[in-house]
């Protein structure tokens, strides 16, 4: 079994499962090369701790901003909790010395992907639930992730999905999304304009506005809802 001593004081958390602990790190093509070994990925966990860190971000930007619309708390939720943050965190504590990859991943550098990082980090905060309840994950939440929020404010990070959606299209399908015109119409001082984004020749959305970029940038929106990226 791997030792979890260092990382447990670094993020102030001490597990009596270890096993628990340990399934937080252990990738899926690991499973793969060790069938017999009777080993668990670390995807239900994954699953999990998304939600967990949906409700603390959703709570924290609830209290923290009381004058912001239902849009703009989605908007920073959304930035808090993308891939690219999570994976930025997970690269804090070095989580990627942790993890149980097969030989093929290994040697691809899956330790330093950032889709893996965010996963593996959401992972670990399913198990500090399991282990520690709602309010030590929340604390640890609090500490390593929504401290980001004055950045992502100051950046302006929240703000475009269409950036967002390429993102995290490129990390989970090593692919770049594209756009057409679906449909156009209205005389040339109101028109309105459908755009479509695709996958790999597969419309994932649809979104409208008065010009092809607003139109880009809703559907774009609208495929991370679909896709459940967000």
């Amino acid at each position: 079994m791997q030792n979890f001593s260092d990382i447990e004081e670094k993020i102030g958390i001490t597990f009596k499962d270890k096993k628990l602990l340990e399934n937080a790190f252990i990738h899926r093509s690991f499973i793969n090369e060790h069938k017999k070994e009777g080993l668990i990925d670390n995807e239900r966990l994954e699953f999990l701790g998304d939600a967990v860190l949906e409700l603390a971000a959703t709570t924290y930007l609830f209290e923290k901003n009381p004058e912001n619309k239902e849009g703009e708390l989605t908007a920073l939720r959304a930035a808090l909790v993308r891939g690219k943050n999570l994976a930025s965190v997970a690269e804090e504590l070095n989580l990627g010395k942790y993890l149980f990859l097969s030989h093929g991943e290994e040697k691809s550098g899956g330790r330093k992907k950032k889709y893996i990082l965010a996963n593996t980090l959401e992972s670990l905060i399913g198990a500090i639930y399991l282990e520690h309840g709602y309010a030590k994950a929340e604390k640890f939440i609090n500490k390593f992730i929504l401290t980001g929020l004055d950045e992502i404010v100051e950046k302006g990070l929240h703000i475009d999905e269409k950036s967002l959606f390429q993102e995290i299209c490129q990390e989970k399908e090593e692919f770049t999304p594209y756009y057409e015109l679906v449909e156009e119409s209205g005389p040339d001082h109101d028109k309105k304009f459908i755009m479509g984004v695709y996958i790999r020749e597969k419309l994932i959305a649809k979104g409208i506005g008065s010009s092809k970029q607003k139109a880009e940038n809703d559907a774009a929106k609208n495929a991370l809802k679909v896709l459940k990226w967000q």
